[in-house]
């Protein structure tokens, strides 16, 4: 199993400090040769209200619209006119997964018992109680950093949407039964948590136009002259800092009026319905999370866009730009958050254009791992596995069966990549659970795969068939 290398780190003014990529100019020749360059780690996009994909409703036939169109190798030609085809760019690292059903625990809701089961693999503290309800365990993105991140440091969890709504807006992690955990929604929390500055610092960044890089200017300028860095560590180095000034950009850490601005509107746009600044909040949100697993901040985050049924968000019409109606209606197919709505116009079209959001959001992500470059000729994305799911399989019946996992990443070799496959009937949740957490490193005391994670009642065994052979 690979291990984690001691990361090299730039101190600057006031604390600040910056963590940086492995570079093979410092690394021992034997972990090049073993290929112990980054651990796997894990970052998980949920999605709410299921999928546009085929099905009967009361209001007729629905055609197929997220899933390949046929099992085996990802090409071209199988998710063409599909949600999936927005990760063309990267089919040869993804593993779709069909046939994942949860475990209908009595919630008395379906969105609480996909959202609140997603990642714990549990069932409520308190049967029946719909959108009061809470886990009963802890969630795999918690457990993967209070197990695995240096010093058993917390997982990041963020957070784009409106900070209430239907199960209280942030629902995915938990640290244990019904403690529920805090979701970070200014992205400018964590930049400062992993830089070690504060928000006085930050400001007076701001307004001097100023980059954290420039607090660590004379370590930096030390480093990139010692002669024997290599060209391909220099070129890592000009990624990461400038990762980190297009990521201070995109906070709007250089103040000109019309950044400032752009300011304004990312704070609207974690605390928004419309769909536009929402989705601009979740894509700044994986500029920290693909900079945070880069430099080895952390091993898992959890991304989650929307409250508990995504109730109030309006994402745009991909045809005419226009927002549609809030998520969770459209996913309905009517105007109401139940079935009495009047009906709203080609609404299983409009949840595809929702898909296509998403699917959209998870490539800006997956396009973000891919930049990264590793000494060992491998690239960051292929080290972990990034996991975009859903809590629900559908739409209006929000059903549990056929849960969307779109896998990117084998996470160092152990997942099999570039196939889309349909698990025989009856697998629930908690085995792909237990297959992603050994998958990033999670291992029982006798140093096999896990197979206790969810609730104890379900077999929770590894899925053998996507473990790459």
């Amino acid at each position: 199993m690979k291990t984690m290398l001691r990361r090299h780190v730039l101190k600057g003014i006031g604390g600040a400090t910056i963590a940086l990529p492995v570079l093979e100019s410092f690394m021992p020749r034997r972990a090049l040769a073993a290929g112990e360059i980054v651990p796997p780690y894990a970052i998980f996009l949920r999605q709410a209200c299921g999928v546009g994909c085929a099905q009967n409703t009361d209001l007729g036939a629905e055609p197929e619209r997220f899933w390949p169109t046929a099992e085996g190798p990802l090409t071209d030609a199988t998710v063409g006119g599909r949600a999936v085809d927005e990760l063309s760019a990267h089919l040869d690292r993804l593993l779709v997964v069909g046939g994942i059903n949860m475990q209908d625990f009595n919630y008395a809701d379906g969105h609480a018992r996909g959202a609140l089961q997603l990642l714990t693999g549990q069932g409520p503290t308190v049967e029946g109680v719909g959108g009061d309800s809470e886990a009963n365990g802890e969630s795999l993105d918690n457990r993967i950093g209070r197990e695995l991140n240096e010093g058993g440091r917390d997982s990041l969890f963020l957070y784009a949407g409106s900070p209430g709504g239907w199960l209280g807006g942030p629902c995915i992690s938990y640290r244990g039964p019904a403690q529920r955990r805090a979701a970070i929604s200014d992205p400018r929390q964590v930049y400062m948590g992993m830089m070690g500055i504060d928000e006085a610092q930050f400001e007076d960044l701001a307004a001097r136009q100023k980059s954290v890089n420039d607090l660590v200017r004379g370590q930096m300028q030390t480093l990139m002259a010692r002669p024997e860095l290599s060209k391909a560590d220099r070129d890592r180095l000009d990624l990461h800092f400038q990762s980190i000034r297009d990521l201070e950009n995109s906070l709007s850490c250089n103040f000109t009026a019309e950044q400032q601005a752009m300011l304004d509107g990312m704070s609207q746009g974690y605390d928004s319905d419309d769909g536009n600044a929402v989705v601009e909040a979740a894509k700044a949100h994986m500029h920290i999370a693909a900079l945070a697993v880069a430099c080895g901040y952390t091993r898992s985050v959890a991304l989650q866009i929307g409250s508990g049924n995504d109730g109030s968000t309006r994402y745009a019409n991909l045809e005419t730009g226009d927002l549609m109606e809030n998520y969770h209606f459209i996913s309905h197919r009517r105007a109401s958050h139940d079935s009495t709505g009047a009906i709203i116009p080609n609404a299983d079209l409009l949840h595809h254009y929702v898909d296509r959001h998403f699917g959209r959001v998870f490539a800006y992500l997956l396009d973000r791992l891919a930049e990264y470059d590793l000494p060992d000729g491998t690239k960051l994305i292929d080290c972990g596995v990034s996991v975009w799911c859903n809590d629900d399989g559908n739409g209006p019946g929000h059903s549990p069966r056929n849960i969307p996992f779109v896998l990117a990443g084998s996470a160092g070799g152990f997942l099999r990549t570039g196939q889309y496959m349909v698990m025989p009937d009856e697998i629930n949740i908690a085995r792909m659970l237990n297959t992603i957490g050994s998958a990033v490193g999670l291992r029982k005391g006798d140093g096999s795969y896990i197979d206790d994670h969810g609730d104890a009642s379900l077999p929770r065994s590894v899925l053998d068939q996507l473990i790459a052979s």
